[in-house]
């Protein structure tokens, strides 16, 4: 039987066709990246360490300020700390990234290339030639790569742009099906090159719908080709003497391959310190079991503690036992089926 398959795969003249038996090329997902917030690896992965897949393309969605491009940021620094020799593709619609920003996170500058980009066609055209290029290396060669847009929602075409120029005031119909087209070309191109794609993108409110509900920008293009989208909202998070120090952002799990869709996690977003690693575990632990909560403190080994002093000193509190109950507990909540983990050694 696998030498007729192999047969025919040979005969297709497909180089990247293979037997399922011997992987996917492109399709398989071998390894994941930490998004540097140990729940929202959870949300996505079903897994405390793992995080959002390698080859894919990921959405961050969101109103204006819920921290899409905050987060796009944390991710990116912690993928280039976990592969020192890597390097990251930043295209910037907006302008909204300058080289302090990148400096102040501890983002090596010189590993981080910045691609101002007005239209989809642009951007289009100069992702698929480095891909192209990218694919095309020897593989001593290449590099992990990471590729971010932000973001879609501010893109235009050229279509458009040509408009407005000559004081045209009419609504460009054609720009959800070049979305459309374009993802449909990347989704192939970047599983093989093994290039993840994380951009941000616009939400809207759905008018004339029974229940309020939220939709994202650019047509059903980015729907179908995202392996994951997250729907992203905030409420402001302040100090004890009321000053605003960041946002918790509450991350739905809009479509996902790997986990349960509709899922629900908050994380923490400092403005100067980042992402918190650690928010968000007790609440799971919490529901789990794996610990109690009376009155704001939370029971551990015995003894009674303030759910913020924890959070303050995660090292002394977040062990390992502790953290391989809550990846146990992760696997039940958000993956598929009754799946469950293996403890962490």
């Amino acid at each position: 039987m696998s030498d007729l398959l192999n047969s025919f795969i040979k005969d297709s003249g497909n180089k990247y066709a293979s037997l399922v038996s011997g992987g996917l090329d492109g399709a398989d997902v071998t390894t994941f990246m930490d998004t540097g917030c140990y729940i929202l690896n959870a949300l996505v992965s079903g897994d405390i360490y793992k995080g959002m897949p390698d080859n894919k393309i990921i959405a961050l969605a969101g109103e204006q300020a819920t921290g899409k491009t905050y987060i796009a940021m944390g991710i990116l620094s912690k993928f280039l700390r976990d592969n020192p020799e890597a390097i990251v593709l930043y295209f910037d619609s907006e302008q909204a990234v300058t080289s302090e920003m990148f400096k102040n996170r501890g983002i090596d500058p010189k590993r981080v290339a910045v691609f101002p980009v007005s239209t989809i066609e642009e951007f289009r055209k100069q992702v698929i030639t480095i891909v192209d290029k990218y694919l095309e290396l020897p593989e001593e060669k290449k590099k992990k790569t990471m590729i971010i847009l932000d973001s879609l929602g501010m893109l235009s075409t050229s279509k458009e742009m040509t408009d407005t120029a000559e004081g045209k005031e009419v609504r460009d119909m054609t720009r959800a099906q070049i979305i459309k087209s374009t993802f449909r070309v990347l989704t192939v191109k970047l599983g093989l090159a093994k290039i993840p794609l994380i951009m941000t993108n616009h939400t809207y409110d759905v008018i004339g719908s029974y229940f309020p509900t939220k939709e994202m920008g650019g047509g059903s293009g980015l729907k179908f080709a995202a392996s994951m989208i997250i729907y992203l909202s905030k409420k402001k998070d302040k100090d004890s003497a009321g000053e605003v120090v960041g946002n918790i952002i509450h991350c739905k799990l809009y479509k996902g391959r790997f986990t349960k869709e509709n899922k629900v996690v908050d994380v923490k977003l400092n403005y100067d310190s980042g992402l918190d690693p650690y928010f968000g575990l007790l609440d799971l632990a919490v529901q789990h079991g794996i610990v109690t909560k009376t009155a704001g403190r939370i029971e551990l080994n015995g003894t009674k503690v303030f759910e913020k002093q924890m959070y303050e000193t995660p090292e002394k509190y977040f062990t390992k036992e502790l953290m391989s109950k809550i990846n146990i507990a992760a696997a039940k909540e958000f993956k598929y089926g009754s799946e469950s983990t293996e403890e962490t050694t």
